[in-house]
């Protein structure tokens, strides 16, 4: 009986360390408390600006900070609709433009975004920007940071509480909150996003930007910019987990008519 009860256990922890993704409904493992996750969040936050030339009153900052008011206040009207604002208590939503020429832009829990000047000619203007910043606080919203640093904690510490790890361990749990989160040079190489977890991003991106007012079919023209870019001598950091490629941009294409129904000029 006991025998049975230890091998039990791993399936027990997966169930109740389990939460649902937003719109598509799957399971993802989940061991990272949000309370915590979110003040790392904040702190990593904060520093990270501290330590790179922030751009503000300039045409592209406004641009980036219009955008990001524009699909904040379509996903916490997207939550309030379905009665899930609970999902994305807590926010405290901000909207940077960093001047750094690698081809990036991510999102960090709580609503703390970073677009990289590098990025916007391949964005080539606001809704081309709606797309970048749709799919990466769409991460960020369906918890696929989260996801991968339990992932991380369960893979490299063998299942250790965030709280151990963070007392033990505390380099080793920052890098891999950076790297779960897009952020730094490591990007993608130890926890790159999984096929399913771009294709949700992707999802719920159209989604929330064809809410807030933008075209989502200006995602199929942003994606083959970048699989243009891709044919360069080296990947831009965005593509290391972003595969653009023809399958994706035939999905997205797929994805279009029920995004539509979101769109309003």
């Amino acid at each position: 009986m006991r025998r049975h009860f230890f091998a039990l256990l791993p399936i027990l922890f997966f169930v109740l360390s389990c939460q649902t993704v937003p719109i598509t409904g799957r399971q993802q493992l989940s061991i990272v408390p949000s309370d915590t996750l979110m003040s790392m969040s904040f702190t990593e936050y904060d520093d990270f600006l501290k330590k790179h030339e922030v751009i503000a009153d300039t045409k592209d900052a406004k641009m980036v900070g219009r955008v990001g008011r524009n699909i904040r206040r379509a996903v916490e009207q997207y939550f309030a609709d379905h009665n899930m604002s609970d999902h994305i208590a807590g926010y405290r939503w901000e909207f940077h433009l960093v001047k750094d020429d690698a081809i990036n832009a991510w999102c960090m829990p709580g609503g703390k975004v970073v677009v990289y000047t590098g990025i916007l000619p391949l964005a080539d203007g606001e809704e081309g920007l709606a797309v970048v910043m749709g799919h990466e606080i769409s991460h960020a919203i369906a918890k696929h940071g989260n996801e991968r640093m339990s992932q991380g904690l369960v893979a490299q510490m063998g299942g250790m509480a965030l709280s151990v790890a963070l007392a033990e361990k505390s380099q080793e749990t920052r890098d891999l909150f950076m790297t779960a989160f897009g952020v730094g040079s490591q990007v993608g190489i130890l926890l790159p996003y999984s096929r399913i977890q771009e294709s949700e991003a992707d999802r719920l991106g159209l989604i929330f930007m064809a809410m807030a007012g933008y075209d989502p079919r200006e995602a199929a023209g942003f994606w083959k910019r970048m699989a243009s870019a891709k044919k360069g001598t080296s990947v831009p950091e965005f593509l290391s987990t972003h595969p653009a490629d023809n399958k994706r941009i035939a999905d997205i294409e797929k994805l279009l008519p029920e995004a539509m129904g979101y769109y309003q000029k």
